[in-house]
């Protein structure tokens, strides 16, 4: 009887680092490397986008500062073709680039000088998110309709591009339908319990998140809800 050929391993996921620092990008190898994935380093906005055209990455970890442009526009870049999940590097004190990456697209940041543990932790928890979901239901709501399990989205039958993480925040509203979410708890929802402190995130996604799918109406929003100083709900 013929020995039957081993199954061929899987390739670790791949995931684009962009960055001109060479001992940040060889930290973040050796980082990656250990936590099962592969990098692929990139020193300019223009190599990075490059590469990502040619293979799609699984993820990718951008720095905010390059040579020949900034991380902003290269995330904006990816997101215009991708929902891969976007992690930036930013260095102290670039809380207003942060807050721009956010709105192009990113789904995280990390402040350097960074711990390989928060990095690693962060990327799985950006990649889960990114994950198909199983066995959740769809939900009609005034001209809104989300299909959980399918993560597709259309207002008034017109489909709507949701990153992985507003979906995410979407996902979670969804599933509490009518009930207050407060800010911590959808922080530690969405980013994990660690970063429930870390509001403005969550206040840059929601916007991005209501500039999609809320229809222009004076009186408010008419899907997700604010509860000043308190967090957000979705309309039952």
């Amino acid at each position: 009887m013929s020995a039957q050929p081993k199954p061929t391993p899987a390739a670790p996921p791949r995931v684009l680092v962009v960055d001109d620092e060479p001992q940040i990008v060889r930290a973040l190898k050796v980082v990656l490397r250990e936590a099962g994935f592969q990098a692929v380093p990139a020193e300019t906005a223009t190599e990075a986008l490059d590469l990502a055209a040619v293979r799609p990455p699984d993820a990718a970890i951008v720095d905010l500062v390059l040579p020949d442009g900034d991380g902003v526009e290269v995330t904006r870049r990816l997101r215009e073709w991708s929902e891969m999940p976007i992690l930036v590097l930013s260095a102290m004190g670039e809380e207003e680039q942060k807050v721009r990456a956010l709105e192009a697209g990113a789904d995280d940041y990390i402040t350097k000088p960074f711990g390989a543990r928060e990095l690693v932790a962060r990327l799985q928890a950006a990649l889960r998110r990114a994950a198909p979901a199983e066995e959740e239901p769809s939900v009609v709501v005034d001209g809104l309709q989300i299909d959980l399990a399918g993560r597709i989205v259309r207002r008034d039958g017109q489909p709507v591009h949701l990153t992985p993480i507003e979906f995410e925040l979407l996902r979670v509203l969804v599933r509490n339908r009518g009930r207050l979410m407060t800010h911590r708890k959808l922080i530690a929802e969405v980013w994990g319990a660690e970063y429930v402190e870390d509001i403005q995130p969550l206040r840059t996604h929601i916007a991005r998140l209501r500039a999609k799918i809320e229809p222009e109406d004076p009186a408010g929003p008419r899907y997700i809800v604010t509860d000043p100083g308190v967090g957000y709900r979705f309309a039952a």
